[in-house]
């Protein structure tokens, strides 16, 4: 499905997304779709234990306290209870891998760094969404590269 999705975006420039993002039209959100957001939701919910484990020790030595890694998933910005990969079809669902600490932070933003994964921005009648893109990105990388940033 990403790969067929990949080839239509590539012959039409105007939906190809620089940035490593692939713009979903209305018409190609799906189940199959939805199965491949629960796949990358829980790709980063891994790299997200795994590089929490390697990096905490190394922010806590700069002062940055309690580092944490995570999926945060909202609809319209509220982060409601009990939401999970399960609703990403839903209009307004956003997913994106959150990284924070205690401590100084670059400015004021709610989380000292994000990711996104999916969003799905709908209007009245239909809507679209933008997708992390893996076969452009490695999202493992990606983490690592914004943990080393702050690091700086």
């Amino acid at each position: 499905m990403l790969e067929r999705l990949r080839r239509l975006f590539k012959n039409e420039e105007q939906n190809e997304f620089d940035d490593g993002y692939l713009f979903v039209p209305e018409s190609e959100i799906n189940e199959e779709l939805k199965s491949n957001i629960v796949k990358l939701e829980t790709l980063g919910e891994e790299c997200s234990i795994v590089l929490q484990r390697i990096y905490a020790n190394r922010f806590e030595s700069q002062g940055k306290q309690n580092l944490r890694i995570w999926v945060c998933r909202d609809i319209d910005g509220d982060e409601i209870e009990g939401l999970a990969s399960e609703n990403c079809l839903e209009k307004e669902y956003h997913s994106q891998i959150a990284i924070d600490y205690d401590g100084p932070k670059f400015d004021d933003d709610f989380y000292a760094y994000a990711i996104d994964l999916w969003y799905y921005f709908g209007g009245y009648f239909k809507g679209s969404g933008t997708l992390y893109d893996l076969s452009k990105n490695n999202l493992k990388d990606d983490i690592e590269a914004v943990l080393k940033t702050l690091l700086k």
